[in-house]
């Protein structure tokens, strides 16, 4: 067996993918499959819907749009996921501040392991 198809962390059983359908997210979703399958784990996909009072009362339209978006996103991962023989569920949630739900699940699940897209650099300062 090849090094790089070995598992790089012993005992990883559980893996929280979160992914929020943004271009960012690619590499992650890339990353955790590829993970799960070379370890063995099962992939746990969490999307948070963020919404807030504001927004569900002057576009209710919008966030069933949103939602329904979300959970094709997440079913396509899956689908993914289970091509390549890795056991895979999602999970979303709609709510503000999508780190507490994050947060909550990886209690919950006792994830091993986190993964996570990206975002550039733009806004911060260096």
């Amino acid at each position: 067996m090849n090094t790089l198809d070995s598992c790089p962390i012993p005992r990883l059983e559980r893996i929280l993918l979160c992914t929020d359908g943004s271009e960012f997210s690619e590499g992650a979703i890339r990353e955790a499959v590829s993970i799960a399958k070379r370890c063995n784990s099962k992939l746990h996909v969490i999307s948070v819907v963020e919404v807030n009072p504001e927004l569900e009362a002057y576009a209710p339209g919008l966030v069933e749009k949103i939602e329904k978006d979300t959970r094709k996103h997440l079913e396509t991962i899956k689908e993914r996921a289970e091509k390549e023989g890795v056991t895979c569920d999602t999970i979303t949630h709609e709510g503000e501040e999508p780190y507490r739900y994050i947060v909550k699940e990886t209690a919950r699940l006792k994830a091993d392991l986190i993964i996570m897209g990206r975002h550039g650099r733009t806004g911060l300062t260096d």
